[in-house]
């Protein structure tokens, strides 16, 4: 006589099938496997991998810490891109997010790229889907195309230009006035740039949802707390925020501003993962992330948080996840990129 044993512990986890019943477990085999191979020194196993590869390791500003801290060049989009186009190295690992990679692959086709995690999108990119803004883009057939760099590769490819927030304001600047100009995939720093440069542009709707969450109420509530706080903030937050902001600028830009200021306290409205430089470069100074409205994380990228150093360690192992994309899109999007290093100079 078979007797069928029921299991009917429930604990959060994954789903299992034990006697064809799915039932919840907090075991995860694979990722407990490979955990179990990584070494202790991770900061010294990376760096060994590095020497063997001949790798680099590229890594955004809103990576946890210790990605950062083991990273051979840390930056905004644009010193990032500057950097996949200048390096001598034979594998990139890409600690950032899909499309970073992406460009990284547009200006590199024969070099390995690795993205820790491919699950490593943008909410921004993902804005902008290739399919519906083609339809976009031939009803103004006579717009030039400036897309903002944070976007797919099929939206590059459609671009006549890339900028970055870096040098959005120059490259508008830079385009004759009577040339009509639609701007995409963000709303915010298109108009931030349509102030600076006095242009009228075509905005495709598309936003950031880390710098969509701030909330203009609580970083008042900040100011009347803390009064000698300068607040900064990356053009991609929403008007409201920007208007409370003394200095808006890139990523890079907001380091540098923190150097700089004779401030001693910030309320810094972007991804909190440029404090660990701002700390490191400034320890005297105090460094306050802008709240988002709801009490959760979510004034961090869920995105760039997927990226960690275990991954990027495996990554380099395994010599994957890999970007690829087809040579026709690669192709395309090299110009609007390379037009873009061009003008940035």
């Amino acid at each position: 006589m078979s007797v069928l044993v029921k299991i009917t512990i429930i604990t959060s986890g994954c789903f299992i099938a034990i006697n064809s019943k799915p039932v919840f477990t907090t075991a995860l085999p694979q990722q407990t496997k490979a955990s179990s191979f990584l070494p202790y020194d991770l900061f010294g196993a990376i760096n060994t991998l590095k020497k063997e590869l001949n790798a680099v390791v590229l890594a955004h500003y809103y990576q946890d810490p210790d990605i950062q801290d083991v990273a051979d060049y840390l930056g905004d989009s644009l010193g990032l891109s500057q950097q996949a186009a200048s390096t001598s190295a034979d594998v990139i690992v890409f600690a950032g997010v899909h499309f970073m990679a992406e460009t990284a692959k547009i200006l590199n086709p024969d070099k390995l790229v690795l993205l820790p995690d491919l699950d490593a999108g943008c909410s921004l990119a993902d804005s902008c889907p290739p399919e519906e803004f083609a339809k976009f883009k031939a009803a103004y057939p006579d717009h030039l195309v400036v897309s903002y760099i944070n976007c797919s590769a099929e939206i590059k490819a459609m671009s006549d230009i890339i900028c970055t927030s870096s040098n959005a304001v120059r490259i508008v600047n830079q385009i004759p006035e009577d040339q009509p100009i639609i701007f995409a995939p963000d709303r915010n720093l298109g108009r931030y740039v349509m102030e600076q440069t006095g242009r009228d542009l075509l905005l495709w709707q598309g936003s950031c949802i880390v710098h969509e969450t701030f909330s203009e109420k609580k970083i008042i509530q900040l100011k009347i707390e803390h009064p000698e706080a300068e607040v900064i903030a990356h053009p991609e937050c929403e008007p409201p925020v920007l208007r409370h902001a003394s200095y808006i600028g890139s990523t890079t830009a907001l380091l540098k501003y923190a150097q700089t200021s004779p401030a001693s306290t910030f309320i810094v409205a972007t991804e909190p993962g440029i404090i660990h430089q701002m700390q490191k470069q400034t320890p005297n100074k105090r460094f306050i992330p802008a709240p988002a409205m709801n009490n959760c994380a979510c004034n961090e990228c869920p995105y760039m948080r997927l990226n960690t150093l275990e991954k990027l360690y495996l990554a380099m192992k395994n010599r994957q996840p890999e970007i690829t994309m087809p040579e026709h899109i690669r192709v395309a999007a090299l110009r609007p990129i390379e037009r873009m290093l061009e003008m940035s100079v």
